[in-house]
């Protein structure tokens, strides 16, 4: 990997993904979206990983993508290139992806932030779509996500103008998780993994499912996926254990079956 570097057991259960293009700011190119997706592919294979935590720098998750790899392309090179569909891929990991988020993340760093599953976010994290400012506009999810997470006069606002929201901003209106110190927003990001990673993997990955087809989809359409999640999870090992482990006033222990 060129512009990552993967710690598959950063803690029990819970591997790290650190973008790595520091003089860039962590700018998304094509070539990082890339590995970023054929990480994830690996990781979504290995049954000791449950959780992964994705970061940046301590001064940028991501700045943005990489301006100088669109520049003079055309409407047609950009339909061809299809990169987003990397993204779409990227969506699909069926395990919780945690954003530990530092400085800026903007432009595809916030949509990048955004496609994740939780965010963590020190003081310093600023989020934005400066799109607007360079005569365009989001197109990995920028418009519909933080529409959902800010309504709609905020986003508005933001993707109209290029203007940054600060990390408390982000935390009143429900974008990020928490926020915390910058020196202590990754270990926080691997605590909360550690929390999920000590459940079902199987109740962890459909209970997932579900959440983000109630975020994504009209409400019928969620609460059917969500019963249908919800019965499934009787055909796992996991459930049986767990239930039985709360009867019997122990802890439980999960096999991922």
């Amino acid at each position: 990997m060129e512009f990552l570097v993967v710690t598959p057991a950063a803690r029990p259960h819970v591997a790290l993904i650190e973008l790595n293009r520091p003089k860039e700011l962590n700018a998304l190119n094509l070539q990082l979206m890339t590995e970023l997706r054929d990480t994830l592919r690996e990781l979504a294979q290995h049954d000791d990983v449950r959780a992964v935590v994705l970061t940046g720098s301590d001064r940028a998750f991501a700045a943005g993508a990489d301006i100088k790899q669109m520049l003079g392309r055309t409407a047609i090179d950009m339909v061809k290139i299809d990169q987003f569909s990397i993204w779409d891929q990227i969506k699909k990991f069926p395990k919780p992806l945690i954003a530990a988020v530092s400085g800026f993340a903007l432009g595809g760093g916030c949509e990048l932030a955004m496609l994740c599953d939780m965010i963590v976010a020190s003081e310093t994290a600023q989020f934005g779509q400066p799109e607007i400012k360079i005569g365009t506009m989001p197109g990995a999810g920028g418009t519909q996500r933080l529409t959902r997470a800010l309504g709609k006069a905020r986003a508005m606002e933001l993707v109209l103008t290029g203007a940054f929201l600060g990390a408390d901003e982000a935390l009143r209106r429900g974008l990020v998780n928490r926020v915390v110190p910058v020196e202590s927003y990754r270990e926080e990001a691997f605590k909360l993994a550690a929390a999920v990673a000590e459940q079902s993997p199987v109740a962890v990955r459909l209970a997932k499912e579900s959440v983000l087809r109630a975020h994504e989809a009209h409400l019928e359409e969620g609460l059917h996926f969500e019963r249908k999640n919800f019965y499934l999870t009787f055909a796992s090992e996991d459930r049986a254990e767990g239930m039985a482990a709360f009867v019997e006033k122990r802890r439980p222990e999960f096999t991922g079956r």
